[in-house]
């Protein structure tokens, strides 16, 4: 078995990525569509599956099992709740108004995690019916005018109001720069950086959000002001979707009225596409749950589904929805229960929808049935309705932030992964295969096209083209010898096959002197196929990555397949498998996968996800997110499982993707050097 030297190893993807990227797939195919397109093919198939299942509950008996189901697969999607602590609330301010008080209160979700939130109790005598106002993703949250207006006309019409910060707004930023600005340019921005590491233990922004306003119920009825069997929930936008998951998962939302949020998954993934984190549940589409089960989970309690004619939330879905939804509550007796509002104006909580909240909440929860009209209230300065001194929670109390819950998380979860090592080949093989959701059998990659690019003597290069599955083709560089040597090279490039078709350096020699095989070849959604799709933090494929979780197919595990797959129809016996940047992770996952990946070369590639979980602000991780995976291992504890394979890792990165220092990277794969050495193969593993 001959393979090149380190040194030589060094230049491959340098001398692949100096040029501009080479074109193979013909520009008709549209290749930078292709995986969105082939995303929503797959989403497609769930979505008519789950209509046919729809279709077919008759009885209120086989609704009521179907409402279970889901609710029991939705929260295992956004991971485990914490055991209820202690809220220790306080109330930190007063202000009296026209009719009522405000009272900016402080309790606690989680044991030293935050959450500030202002109480709207009308005057009079109690106890009144609470109503809970999530916010959207307004930047000083509770204390945005539209949420104010809607807190102020409800309890001027005897509904007591809880209107709290989400993370990421008002006072609740969960990371701060030393001035003590956000350290995220954008609240919606800090929603998925939250999630990005949410996802890699296990948890998600849903599931934070969600039992924040679980334990904003709590405080409510814990409120001798309020009756808790009368309790209702109304939010816009993000707040539209907190009152979606809300009104799904906790009976005590006797009513319930999300605004410009609910439409379908269909209709959004057609249209503006997937938003951020806490917008994606891990399998959503996969276990048949659409916006429409939202309401009829709920079913038959009371539900008014309010939009904007004019919304970038799909308005055909949110009928669509309705009329589902109006079948479902009928076939359970009270298809009165369910209704739509809508208005001919922008997205946005506007006047017309707070009022039609507003009224919903006053027939269901007082048993009125009237139309009171919102006047021109005085609003509140941020200063008035500020819970804390700073104006931040974490500077104030020096809690623990959301970043901080993914990190303790993670730290639960060490003693699990340091038990990878110690399983079998073939348990590893299926634990990986699970978590990145392969099957057992992968399909061998089928040539759809092939040409000479290049000839000369005994050498030659060849422009192909291979389906890896239906939708999906992967443009590839053959450099062939007639009598080729030695392990058959496999490069992965991040960035592109080279534009004139050539290799250099040490890849020339490799080729022509040394007559090695070189194949280099783009993964779906990288390269010549990369989406179109601009984002600051999360890269180009962060939409296409939210569809691969929504399908539970990660988009790391359909890399990982289109590797597999190709390495089927790659001949010879022996693969040097080298992988750079962002196709790092996906070559350790072969080679754990593949036996006939003799030896693996890794440049610039993540040292760990751990890492990623340690950094809040983390660079284009998103792609690389399995669900859950820190439960079971680390990048590091795949590269222990590979000796004695040769095995060669220059310039790890970190999660911002700066190069580890010495040290650093000695301390990130120290275990997987002890392995190497109890393994007699210590010279086989070179960290650099």
């Amino acid at each position: 078995m001959r393979f090149v030297s380190v040194l030589l190893l060094l230049g491959i993807v340098s001398s692949v990525r100096s040029q501009a990227p080479l074109q193979i797939l013909p520009p008709d195919t549209e290749p930078r569509k292709m995986l969105h397109s082939y995303l929503l093919g797959e989403a497609q198939k769930h979505f008519d599956a789950r209509r046919k299942a729809v279709a077919s509950l008759k009885t209120p008996e086989q609704i009521q099992k179907r409402q279970a189901e889901l609710k029991a697969k939705f929260l295992a999607a956004i991971g485990p709740f914490p055991d209820k602590s202690p809220l220790n609330p306080r109330t930190a301010s007063i202000v009296k108004a026209d009719g009522f008080r405000v009272e900016n209160v402080i309790f606690e979700s989680r044991p030293n995690h935050h959450v500030t939130a202002n109480f709207y109790l009308p005057d009079g005598k109690g106890p009144f019916p609470g109503v809970l106002v999530p916010c959207g993703h307004s930047v000083n949250g509770k204390a945005a005018e539209a949420y104010q207006r809607a807190c102020i006309l409800m309890a001027k019409n005897g509904l007591a109001v809880l209107c709290y910060d989400p993370i990421g707004q008002g006072e609740r930023v969960q990371l701060l720069d030393d001035s003590g600005k956000p350290g995220v340019k954008g609240n919606t921005s800090e929603h998925t950086m939250v999630g990005v590491g949410a996802l890699l233990v296990g948890q998600s922004t849903a599931g934070y959000r969600i039992w924040d306003g679980i334990r904003a119920i709590d405080y409510l009825v814990s409120r001798p002001e309020i009756d808790a069997k009368r309790i209702g929930c109304t939010g816009n936008s993000g707040g539209g979707t907190l009152t979606a998951y809300l009104m799904a998962l906790d009976d005590r939302i006797l009513c319930a009225a999300p605004s410009c949020y609910i439409t379908t998954l269909e209709r959004l993934f057609a249209t503006i596409g997937p938003q951020d984190a806490e917008q994606n549940i891990t399998g959503q589409v996969a276990f048949g749950m659409e916006h429409t089960d939202f309401v009829t989970m709920r079913a038959p309690r009371p539900t008014l589904i309010c939009i904007a004619s004019q919304d970038y939330f799909d308005q055909v879905g949110s009928w669509t929805t309705f009329r589902e939804a109006t079948q479902i509550y009928a076939k359970l007796g009270h298809g009165e229960r369910v209704s739509l509002f809508e208005y001919d104006d922008k997205h946005g909580f506007s006047k017309p929808r707070r009022e039609a909240a507003m009224r919903w909440m006053r027939r269901w929860l007082l048993n009125s049935d009237d139309a009171p009209s919102e006047g021109d209230f005085k609003m509140f300065t941020d200063e008035q309705l500020q819970c804390t001194r700073s104006g931040q929670v974490l500077a104030d109390f020096k809690g623990i932030s959301a970043f901080g819950l993914n990190m303790q998380v993670a730290k639960k979860h060490e003693a699990d992964r340091a038990k990878f090592a110690s399983l079998s080949a073939k348990e590893r093989q299926t634990e990986i295969r699970r978590r990145l959701a392969l099957s057992e059998e992968t399909p061998k990659a089928k040539l759809l096209s092939q040409k000479i690019h290049y000839l000369e003597d005994r050498l030659s290069t060849h422009k192909l083209t291979y389906d890896t599955e239906p939708g999906i083709r992967v443009p590839v560089l053959r450099f062939k010898h007639l009598a080729p040597k030695g392990a058959t090279i496999v490069v992965l490039p991040d960035q592109g096959l080279p534009e004139s078709g050539k290799l250099t350096g040490w890849l020339d020699e490799a080729y022509q002197k040394h007559h090695q095989e070189v194949w280099a070849f783009d993964v779906r959604g990288m390269g010549e196929t990369m989406p179109l799709g601009k984002s600051a933090y999360f890269g180009p494929d962060e939409k296409q990555a939210f569809l691969g979780l929504h399908i539970g197919r990660p988009l790391l595990g359909q890399r990982v397949l289109d590797v597999l797959s190709m390495l089927k129809a790659i001949p010879g016996d022996e693969i040097h498998l080298v992988g750079h940047g962002a196709t790092g992770p996906i070559a350790l996952h072969v080679a754990a996968l593949d036996p006939r990946v003799k030896a693996v070369t890794l440049e610039k590639s993540l040292a760990s996800w751990e890492s990623v979980v340690r950094t809040p602000i983390s660079a284009a991780q998103l792609a690389s997110v399995i669900p859950g995976v820190l439960a079971a291992y680390d990048l590091p504890d795949l590269a222990e499982t590979l000796a004695p394979r040769s095995l060669t890792i220059r310039g790890p990165v970190d999660a911002t993707l700066t190069s580890l220092t010495k040290a650093g990277a000695e301390a990130a794969f120290a275990r997987c050097r002890a392995a190497y050495a109890k393994a007699g193969a210590a010279m086989a593993m070179v960290v650099e």
